[in-house]
């Protein structure tokens, strides 16, 4: 990788990265304001440099921002959420609370408002409260939220001491499970497309689970590696059945990919009894042949945000079958980047960096 792209883990401009539901459009937040990307092409859309944001989500390839301030600016509270039209340049609505909100999601019926002990679930449309959640302390504002409109799925963290997941029907207003998921507490997880499955990581980071939500005692285990590390972000495959591969980056530098949709049939085999009998330290390696790593990938510590774009049938030669991923990655350092995971039927892989764009001197050339 070349060296100008190598930044200090100190050095963290973007202030915060996020996809849209789709993962074709992502946004960032540095000191100076926020900007908007097609994803697919690295171009810089839209752009407002008015100030410090922390929170900048796109409602999938809408005009719709909800943003919030990073507290530097006295009119860009930590503690107010400002639904922005982009076509207009203008806020349609906002929304005041008495702490600072440490996360948002919405999607096209649900709007998420987290603060460190609250969740707020209003109608998107209407911005009526529908629910108010109270939860354990989550200073880091760590959740999960289904882009679709049918499972509209909420996951949060129902323990500061365990690796415990409280997963909320935000359509229907009720709970729908507890997930014990690891014995450590919980820094990352994501659903799948369609909210029927998701994804953990705990503070120890050498395991990666996956849930099925309908059976909220069975999952699935990938081993990222033998030492501690920080899992930063995750991200399945866009499939709505079972997604073929799920990524993870962490504080290693390194990127993951687990192949998870022969692992998941291998673990459904007859004799998967066997393996639900096995200690955890032992059936956590059992899928390690789907397990892929392309190795620094990020700087060592630098938080990175990964997702899944696209999945596509290959076939290179006579005979010789497999897929593609196009993989995103947005560092914090200031850097996105597209990279292909080729994979055969015979589980041999390759990676290639595709594209490597500097959001920080991107320039929009949009004549508007």
């Amino acid at each position: 990788m070349a060296s100008s792209s190598r930044a200090s883990p100190s050095a963290s401009p973007v202030l915060c990265a996020s996809f849209n539901q789709d993962n074709s459009w992502f946004s960032v937040g540095t000191k100076d304001g926020f900007k908007l990307f097609d994803a697919r092409t690295g171009r810089l859309c839209f752009e407002r440099a008015v100030g410090a944001f922390n929170i900048v989500e796109m409602l999938f390839s809408t005009n719709l921002l909800a943003i919030v301030g990073a507290g530097e600016q006295p009119s860009l509270s930590p503690r107010k959420l400002c639904l922005f039209n982009t076509l207009t340049g203008s806020a349609l609505r906002e929304l005041n609370f008495l702490t600072s909100i440490v996360a948002v999601r919405l999607n096209r019926k649900r709007l998420i408002v987290v603060l460190r002990d609250k969740t707020y679930i209003y109608d998107l449309n209407s911005l009526v409260i529908l629910e108010t959640i109270d939860t354990v302390p989550n200073n880091k504002g760590l959740c999960a939220f289904s882009p679709g409109s049918e499972s509209c799925y909420l996951a949060l963290p129902a323990s500061t001491t365990k690796g415990s997941v409280l997963i909320y029907n935000t359509v229907a207003l009720q709970s729908v499970c507890q997930i014990d998921a690891h014995r450590s507490p919980l820094v990352a997880m994501i659903f799948s497309s369609s909210g029927t499955y998701l994804a953990t990581a705990s503070q120890q980071g050498t395991i990666i689970r996956v849930h099925l939500v309908s059976q909220a005692t069975e999952s699935y285990s990938f081993r990222r590696g033998t030492y501690p590390s920080t899992i930063y972000s995750l991200s399945f495959g866009p499939c709505a059945d079972v997604p073929e591969v799920l990524v993870a980056t962490s504080s290693s530098g390194s990127l993951h990919a687990f192949l998870l949709g022969p692992a998941i049939k291998q673990r459904r085999k007859p004799n998967r009894v066997i393996g639900s009998l096995i200690p955890d330290t032992l059936s956590d390696a059992f899928d390690h042949a789907y397990h892929h790593i392309l190795h620094n990938v990020v700087p060592a510590c630098v938080k990175s945000h990964v997702r899944i774009h696209s999945i596509d049938n290959i076939s290179s030669a006579p005979g010789v079958s497999g897929f593609r991923a196009s993989i995103f990655i947005i560092t914090r350092n200031g850097y996105f980047r597209e990279y292909s995971l080729n994979v055969t039927k015979s589980n041999e892989c390759s990676w290639s960096l595709e594209r490597e764009v500097n959001l920080l001197d991107t320039v929009s050339n949009d004549p508007n």
